[in-house]
């Protein structure tokens, strides 16, 4: 009795659910269409990123081969690469404009970093570094307030980059003469405990010449 029972209410359960599936079988065929049409978009999205990025490394590749061979007039074309906004490639093509000494202007220069720091999705590091060099750049010609300004987002932060920018802001006030400032930045140096023994030992060495009494 209690199998025929069970028999019964499983049959029941069956038949629930085929009267559910059929009563809401549109809803169900819509959502599985736009689960693959999903799962469509996504990977024709990965294709079309995949085929431009294997587009972009080869003019940009094909570009520093002609320069290699003697084609000088190319900043058109490495910028036009540079306002993609790739975060592999921009960068690229921006050195290598730097580098080269293909752009002079200041200005043009200081809105590339910009760019690069600020609209593209630079990995962290990369950004420091971009940051770095943006403040090893402007090192020369601007004032100790605009080059802390451009280098606290490293100095403030535990990136593989901030001795470097210590170091630099150092370096900084010493051609200064404002040997105080600078001691105070070779010191953060000694005091930080990741660092290479290199710059350590080449602080030290800074110190010892610089700085004795």
């Amino acid at each position: 009795m209690d199998e025929e029972i069970d028999i019964i209410n499983r049959n029941t359960r069956i038949e629930k659910l085929k009267n559910f599936l059929i009563s809401k079988r549109k809803q169900i065929v819509s959502f599985l269409i736009f689960i693959v049409l999903i799962l469509i978009s996504f990977f024709g999205f990965q294709e079309f990123n995949s085929r431009n990025k294997e587009k972009l490394a080869n003019k940009f590749n094909m570009l520093v081969t002609n320069f290699d061979n003697g084609q000088k007039n190319l900043n058109n074309e490495l910028i036009e690469i540079i306002k993609i906004k790739d975060k592999t490639y921009s960068p690229l093509a921006f050195f290598f404009l730097l580098d080269n000494d293909l752009i002079t202007s200041n200005e043009e220069i200081n809105a590339y970093f910009d760019l690069l720091i600020n609209e593209v999705s630079l990995d962290k590091e990369i950004k420091n570094l971009t940051i770095y060099k943006k403040g090893l750049f402007n090192s020369d010609f601007v004032q100790e307030n605009e080059l802390l300004s451009i280098l606290n987002p490293i100095i403030k932060s535990e990136s593989m980059w901030k001795p470097q920018a210590l170091y630099l802001m150092a370096e900084y006030y010493l051609s200064k003469n404002q040997k105080q400032k600078s001691k105070e930045f070779f010191n953060q140096l000694i005091e930080m405990e990741n660092i290479s023994p290199k710059i350590k030992l080449e602080v030290q060495k800074r110190l010892r010449s610089d700085f004795s009494e």
